[in-house]
């Protein structure tokens, strides 16, 4: 199923290297790889740490930049080409990248940046076992505060934790674990929309809409879901983010699931998050493919 799984995802990078000078097309990318568009752009970033328009974007600029220095065509005809719809676009996109304009890449001996063509390689995985259970659980309520992320250029990997030093140094995060029903405070991904490059993070409890509107907080319904919950043991963040690298390195390629598109949990049980046994959990929602 590993190497099945290798060879769809090889189809689609295919594709989309082949369709550079095309519009995206992201439900025929995610076709090639017999996956739904939301759980291919959610896999791909998980194992590749670029979204999908952002991979495309820069190899689009990388492409352009190996045209405008070998070649005598136009830079409004090297824009067009590759997408963009004006060459202010273009050259406000091109000096992001490369830190100089388009007409600057023909001469001689400029420095230029490449952002190669990703491959895949089969690695043996799955020496270690991984702690998991599917669960079934009705729509429930969480309450919290929330920031809205961008995943360019992993911003959201910047943000995310200075929103949790936040909350925690001013005692937010300890209101918001006071004011809910459960024994766990939740990190929660949610509104993830891999189009615009955004999603909305979310340091929350399970509690009510009356107590939320009461104390300034915000009020969101986590949808009925089936659940792939898998245990962290070990201090955080890398204990936790290990199993995240595994899920979508190992389970997923190995499973007969995949992502539902819904909100993704993570959930932190009180103690010393810095302990050798410190417990927490991803929760991914799932289907059957």
């Amino acid at each position: 199923m590993w190497l099945e799984w290798l060879v769809r995802i090889k189809n689609a990078l295919d594709l989309m290297e082949d369709r550079m000078q095309q519009p995206l097309n992201i439900d025929e990318i995610a076709k090639a790889a017999y996956s739904s568009p939301f759980h291919f752009q959610r896999m791909f970033y998980m194992l590749t740490g670029v979204t999908v328009a952002e991979y495309v974007r820069k190899r689009r600029l990388t492409l352009a930049a190996q045209e405008l220095s070998l070649s005598t065509t136009k830079v409004l005809d090297v824009a067009f080409k590759y997408g963009y719809d004006s060459p202010e676009s273009f050259s406000k996109a091109f000096r992001k990248v490369h830190g100089i304009s388009p007409s600057e890449a023909r001469n001689p001996g400029v420095n230029l940046k490449a952002f190669p063509r990703i491959t895949f390689h089969l690695s043996l995985k799955g020496d270690q076992e991984m702690d998991y259970k599917i669960v079934e659980k009705a729509a429930f309520t969480v309450i919290g505060k929330s920031i809205q992320v961008t995943t360019k250029n992993g911003e959201n990997l910047r943000e995310i934790p200075k929103f949790w030093d936040r909350l925690n140094g001013d005692g937010t995060s300890d209101r918001i674990h006071a004011l809910g029903t459960g024994d766990d405070i939740l990190g929660i991904c949610l509104d993830m929309k891999y189009g615009e490059e955004t999603f909305s993070y979310l340091i929350a409890a399970e509690g009510s809409e009356d107590v939320a509107a009461s104390n300034g907080l915000e009020a969101r319904t986590i949808p009925a879901a089936t659940w792939a919950v898998f245990t962290s043991i070990g201090p955080m963040p890398h204990s936790i983010q290990k199993v995240w690298q595994r899920i979508y390195q190992e389970w997923f390629p190995a499973s007969n699931y995949e992502h539902s598109g819904g909100p993704e949990l993570e959930v932190y049980t009180m103690g010393n998050t810095h302990a050798e046994e410190y417990r927490s959990e991803v929760w991914i929602p799932i289907t059957k493919k």
